[in-house]
């Protein structure tokens, strides 16, 4: 970045344009041999009222020396810039190790506050595959945008209202019994649930009972709330050890029922406001001017509904938290959901909506078809997690048998195999589940990416140390050197990227790119050489690849076991 900075300071001189916006014109060449950095000249043809490729012979040996740059050449339309690698190295590894865990972090949030909506599960159902996506993409911002200063809210809007409960409640009144749920948790509500949906296929009369013990629910009915409340409970304890494997915690469990006695005034706003419409006894609020359905704030009995509480949630949030942003991480198919959410809060006249943004991510399916509580396709999120464990746990006793502790690593590779999955692509790519995949470990996978910043820990261990103030950093001016050097270099602008553009796969790619490069530079080098200067460059030049790995791992959900 700070050669990045050097060459749009030392063009911006030359053309009379801002450095900040030609620091960003700046490229990567996709190829070595055509420098480290490239600056497009067909930016400036339009104002220069010249040619791209006559701008960049012209403008080239203009440029003069600019620090840390060896050769500056022409090429086509482009000025490619050569990095002294020396300068380079000795730059981009002194900031590395003075900074520690915080390299590639800022103080750009400073002052400013994002609350991110995430996970979501829902009362007496399971936590299963499909709450994978939200859970791992949800968690990875958050932890990049504390990276970045910010401070940071995470969010459980938990599902725990509606007619379900009333479903949940008549089930476990004619079938259920308390040391049955107490004893199976969710699996056994799950399966009352399961059998409510089969009963009530033959015997509608069923719904209309359930809707009534839900109304009780909201008539605070003393029976029906404290068994509301204790199948929220168990639920909670449930999910809480899924939660401790993926090492999250949230800030807040505020869900649907937390909004109960906010909606109101959202309601009388809406109605003052002139924005609350009569439509067949529902009220709305009418968005065809905007080409979308209307919003749906009560039924026609007077019910409130999802959308009704998340008006409710953003302003008390908004109240609450002051935030500067406001991410929800959920599944695109209620795109359209948040764009009336975000439409009808513009109407109220809240301005702050423009910082409310729906990360949307791809669906999760099994191979055989769509997941569904309601007739029990589910694959419980810690069954996953536990077969994942299981398996290292097999393959570290049959490869490592003397590793210690082979529980924790075990754990720390099977989680990270699994999240990884999710944070590795695009977030909205669509995943069709399999064990297979989930529980393969070759390739670009997370336990590859451990097992790298392992073997950075273990020659590092092995050399005992290594002294900074004797580094010969023209030791790094080899290829394999040179590359590593740079991917490390760039993993800074990967994580703003990644907060920039809500895609924590860009960090796992840069994480990918530092492994990759440090293998082979531990395969071309022989790290430990008899030459002072140069064996102490190649330790301070593990020693980064090691902090860039276990950091961008951290970012993304990951953990970094030292030995395996």
């Amino acid at each position: 970045m700070d050669i990045k900075q050097n060459i749009a300071k030392t063009i911006a001189a030359n053309v009379g344009a801002d450095a900040a916006e030609l620091c960003e014109w700046l490229e990567t060449p996709p190829n070595p041999d055509m420098g480290d950095v490239a600056f497009p000249c067909f930016k400036l043809a339009k104002t220069m009222r010249k040619a791209p490729n006559m701008i960049a012979a012209s403008l080239a040996p203009a440029l003069g020396e600019i620090d840390g740059i060896s050769r500056i050449e022409p090429m086509g339309g482009y000025i490619n810039f050569f990095a002294d690698k020396t300068s380079f190295a000795r730059t981009t590894l002194e900031r590395v190790l003075d900074e520690g865990a915080r390299y590639g972090g800022s103080d750009v949030g400073s002052g400013k506050t994002v609350c991110l909506d995430y996970s979501s599960i829902n009362i007496a159902k399971p936590f299963h595959i499909g709450h994978l996506s939200t859970t791992a993409i949800g968690n990875a911002l958050r932890r990049i945008y504390d990276h970045l200063g910010y401070k940071t809210v995470s969010i459980n809007h938990l599902g725990d209202w509606g007619t379900q409960f009333g479903k949940m409640i008549l089930a476990y009144k004619l079938w259920g019994d308390k040391e049955t749920v107490e004893k199976g948790g969710v699996r056994a509500m799950m399966q009352l649930y399961v059998r409510f949906h089969d009963e009530a296929e033959k015997d509608d009369s069923l719904n209309d009972r359930a809707r009534a013990w839900f109304k009780r629910i909201e008539q605070h009915d003393p029976e029906a709330v404290e068994i509301f409340e204790w199948f929220k409970a168990i639920t909670l304890k449930e999910v809480g050890k899924t939660y401790d494997l993926l090492g999250i915690k949230f800030d807040s469990y505020a869900g649907e029922s937390f909004y109960e006695d906010k909606m109101q005034p959202v309601i009388d706003e809406l109605r003052e406001k002139h924005l609350l419409k009569v439509d067949n006894g529902a009220s709305i609020v009418d968005l065809s001017e905007y080409s979308m359905p209307p919003c749906l704030i009560l039924r026609s009995d007077g019910a409130t509904l999802y959308a009704t509480r998340d008006l409710a949630a953003a302003i008390y949030r908004k109240n609450t938290y002051d935030f500067d942003k406001l991410l929800y991480v959920v599944a695109y198919q209620q795109s359209l959901h948040f764009k009336q959410i975000f439409k009808v809060l513009e109407l109220m006249g809240k301005d702050w909506v423009k910082d409310c943004v729906h990360v949307s991510f791809g669906m999760v399916s099994l191979t055989d078809g769509t997941l569904s509580t309601r007739h029990g396709r589910v694959v419980f999120l810690e069954d996953v997690l536990n077969a994942a464990i299981e398996k290292t746990l097999d393959v570290i006793k049959e490869k490592s048998p003397d590793l210690e502790d082979k529980e924790t690593v075990a754990r720390q590779i099977g989680v990270g195999a699994v999240v990884w999955g999710v944070v590795y692509n695009g977030r909205i790519k669509d995943i069709v589940f399999s064990w297979d995949k989930a529980l393969n470990f070759d390739g670009e996978t997370g336990p590859y990416a451990q097992y790298t910043h392992a073997r950075c820990c273990s020659v590092l261990r092995k050399a005992g140390g290594y002294d900074r103030a004797k580094i010969d950093y023209s030791a790094l001016s080899d290829e394999a050197s040179s590359a590593l050097v740079k991917a490390i270099a760039e993993f800074p602008a990967a994580v703003s990227e990644a907060a920039e553009k809500y895609e924590p796969y860009i960090i796992s790619r840069s994480v990918i790119n530092v492994c990759s490069c440090f293998n082979k530079f531990y395969y071309d080098n022989r790290i430990m050489d008899e030459n002072e200067g140069v064996r102490n460059a190649r330790l301070a030049l593990t020693d980064a690849a090691r902090n860039v790995i276990k950091t961008g791992l951290y970012l993304v959900g990951l953990e970094a076991p030292e030995k395996m």
